[in-house]
């Protein structure tokens, strides 16, 4: 079925778990697809597809022919496309194609169609993380033991003017920090590191500019008005998949735990922490209202201050010798938010000892655990 008509030379279609952009005018082509990939003139479909459930559905003979055979799955996905597999290309995922989303940038005549599916579940990354593997004469060698990770964000971009061969790759570049800035905006935790993502570890492109137009891009780096709309088109349509797909958006990010899993944080590491420390009686109390008090506006304040400070340690930004005040009183910052009133950071200090260089975490949930006692006290009496 038709999904959407743009700039009178393409059409979006999807089928089943495929979606693809027919080019009805010659386009210059870029993409990642390992076959009929790089720069082409003589593609006419660009198609995205889930190859499989995100979990549990790796044994099935189309992920074997994936691995082994890319020429062979190609030819598959595109038969079930009803697209000829000498004209087209494209890229995969394990990310619902109903999740897709289109976001669409105009200016003077010019157009630009990002369509993105994006999910972060378990395989986001920041550039330069670890690898789990370095490819040899011999073949992919592991470094580290393998783990099956899931999440890709795949974009296509359909531009209706003409681009040259290396704006081309300017717009490759530009699409890369677009999804770089959705993934900090939403604090994303990278899953190989205690940083934030750029990206996942299996992200793939495809981008498509209309041939013949009055007016050749010859640039589409960040101060042309092209980049520009690519960067807004490419973030517009991976900010709406990621919510789609995972519910990644503000609202879920408003939150304490969220912001702490890239450190390892958890909420049954908090309630276990603050079990230990609180009465049973507080601690039920605490319990029974979690939910709000790890999504209260001013808490996640602090505690994103909390993270930021601690990035800022790690970056050299701040010196590492000034860890323990830092971060204690980024900590006290937390157990006041929770309170709704100050708590000194010196109550935090003399609690938590040597616990700040060893265990910051702790040091948090012990912040949780005072704010906690000091919010009810002295309130309301006569």
């Amino acid at each position: 079925m038709i999904i959407g008509n743009y700039y009178n030379g393409l059409e979006l279609h999807r089928k089943e778990k495929v979606i693809y952009g027919k080019m009805r005018q010659p386009h210059r082509t870029l993409s990642t697809c390992r076959t009929n990939g790089g720069l082409r003139e003589d593609i006419e479909y660009l198609y995205n597809h889930q190859s499989c459930e995100p979990k549990g559905h790796t044994e099935i003979d189309l992920c074997e022919v994936a691995v082994n055979d890319p020429q062979r799955y190609h030819r598959r996905i595109a038969r079930h496309a009803g697209i000829p597999a000498n004209a087209s290309a494209g890229i995969g995922t394990t990310a619902n194609m109903n999740n897709a989303a289109i976001a669409t940038e105009t200016f003077e005549g010019l157009e630009v169609v990002a369509v993105s599916t994006a999910g972060v579940a378990s395989n986001a990354s920041r550039a330069g993380d670890p690898a789990s593997y370095w490819q040899s004469q011999t073949g992919s060698v592991a470094l580290q033991e393998p783990v099956i990770r899931h999440g890709t964000i795949n974009t296509l971009l359909f531009i209706s003017e003409e681009l040259t061969p290396g704006s081309m790759v300017a717009a490759a570049t530009v699409m890369a920090e677009a999804k770089a800035a959705a993934l900090q905006e939403l604090s994303v935790p990278s899953r190989y590191s205690e940083r934030i993502a750029t990206g996942t570890g299996t992200d793939q492109i495809g981008i498509a500019c209309q041939l013949g137009s009055a007016v050749t891009h010859t640039d589409s780096n960040k101060h042309s008005k092209l980049g520009e709309l690519i960067a807004r088109a490419t973030r517009s349509s991976i900010l709406e998949s990621l919510s789609l797909q995972g519910g990644v958006n503000p609202d879920r990010v408003r939150s304490c735990i969220f912001a702490l899993e890239r450190f390892g944080g958890s909420k049954t590491a908090l309630l276990k922490s603050v079990k230990e420390r609180l009465s049973d009686e507080a601690f039920a109390l605490f319990e029974k209202n979690f939910l709000s008090i790890n999504h209260d506006p001013i808490t996640v304040a602090a505690i994103l201050a909390w993270t930021h400070l601690k990035d800022l340690i790690e970056w050299g930004v701040l010196p590492d010798g000034c860890r323990v005040e830092v971060l204690t009183g980024a900590a006290s910052a937390v157990a006041t938010a929770v309170a709704g009133k100050p708590v000194e950071a010196e109550r935090i200090a003399t609690n938590v000892a040597g616990l700040a260089a060893t265990d910051p975490l702790e040091v948090l949930y012990l912040a949780f655990v005072i704010g906690f006692e000091r919010k009810w006290a002295d309130r309301f009496e006569d």
